[in-house]
């Protein structure tokens, strides 16, 4: 038959496959630190550490604890870390009035960090389930409804105190409708023009976070409870660009997917659509997944976990939330 240019054998697609040199110089996509964010879990106490079981290799630490690692991290060339705060169940109430105290564990661990490694970014979660009775991300009515704007009023409280606290990055993980244009005006209004608002815009209602309630301890207080009138259908693709349209209107920085894998699909329609600065999150039950089967040695952890996150910048994410950050940052260094 006739051979043209183009064809076989003119295009051999492996001759570019060869060698490592020339497969480097077609790589599309390529992994740094400067693409980790580091989500950390942070209780009370002065030394103390907490193993959570769910999430083997991940600690609750206390904030003097927190520090060291921050320093760590800024050291790694992490660009920032994302706090998660433990709240004592006797804190816990059905206002989630200890979200917003200026002296609370988030804003305490704020100050601590920004005070020891201030060039390291710092992003603190804005929503309510760490703080209510009922672990649920919303104030509750007494149907058990979750109330938007009642609660959009209390994120609003708690995104201020973050910023006064020095985050430089509030993160709105509710999906409440409108959190994001109330929370910008609050900034505004007070003065934190540069405080940089990363929305979780499509948070899906997801099986995935899991071993994360065990880690902040909602998972108790939800009694088996879902979150499915506010969180996203995992069936739903049309419907994230319509939320991320919304927050990107109202004053949302950048955008957040979240869960990470299973919804590679959403961040390549919503980068692709909006050019906005994309985030994704490589949640708790996936971390749970990779470090389980690599513990039991059905799979090669450290391939596997860089692999899935190559993936994800191939999606189109310009960083990701991993609790494989300061371990894949390490990595990097001594491949």
């Amino acid at each position: 038959m006739a051979i043209y240019p183009g064809m076989y054998p003119y295009t051999r697609m492996r001759r570019m496959r060869r060698d490592d040199f020339s497969r480097r110089l077609m790589r599309e996509n390529v992994l740094t630190a400067n693409d980790l964010i580091w989500p950390v879990f942070v209780m009370e106490g002065e030394n103390q550490r907490e193993a959570i079981a769910s999430m083997p290799g991940v600690e609750r630490i206390s904030i003097d604890l927190l520090v060291k690692e921050a320093e760590a991290a800024f050291k790694l060339g992490i660009p920032a870390m994302a706090i998660f705060p433990v709240t004592p169940q006797e804190a816990k109430t059905d206002k989630a009035e200890e979200a917003w105290n200026p002296d609370g564990l988030a804003q305490r661990a704020v100050r601590a960090i920004k005070a020891a490694v201030p060039e390291l970014g710092v992003i603190t979660d804005v929503a309510l389930d760490p703080f209510t009775s009922h672990g649920q991300d919303g104030l509750m009515d007494e149907n058990g409804y979750i109330l938007n704007d009642e609660t959009v009023a209390a994120l609003t409280k708690q995104a201020l105190s973050h910023a006064e606290a020095g985050a430089d990055v509030v993160a709105p993980s509710d999906m409440m409708d409108g959190r994001i244009g109330e929370i910008r005006d609050v900034l505004e209004q007070h003065g934190h023009l540069n405080t940089r608002i990363l929305a979780y815009s499509a948070k899906y209602a997801s099986s995935f976070y899991g071993p994360f309630r065990d880690a902040v301890g909602s998972a108790a207080n939800l009694k088996g409870g879902n979150k499915y009138s506010y969180q996203m259908d995992p069936a739903n693709s049309d419907e994230a660009l319509w939320e991320v349209a919304l927050d990107l209107q109202e004053g949302a920085d950048m955008v957040m997917i979240k869960p990470g894998m299973p919804y590679l699909d959403i961040v390549r329609r919503i980068k692709e659509e909006f050019k906005a600065p994309t985030y994704v999150y490589q949640v708790s039950g996936e971390y749970a997944m990779f470090k389980a089967a690599g513990m039991n040695g059905w799979i090669n952890e450290k391939a596997c976990v860089m692999e899935a996150l190559l993936g994800m910048k191939r999606a189109g994410a310009d960083g990701i939330l991993t609790y494989y950050a300061k371990q894949v940052a390490e990595w990097l260094k001594t491949p």
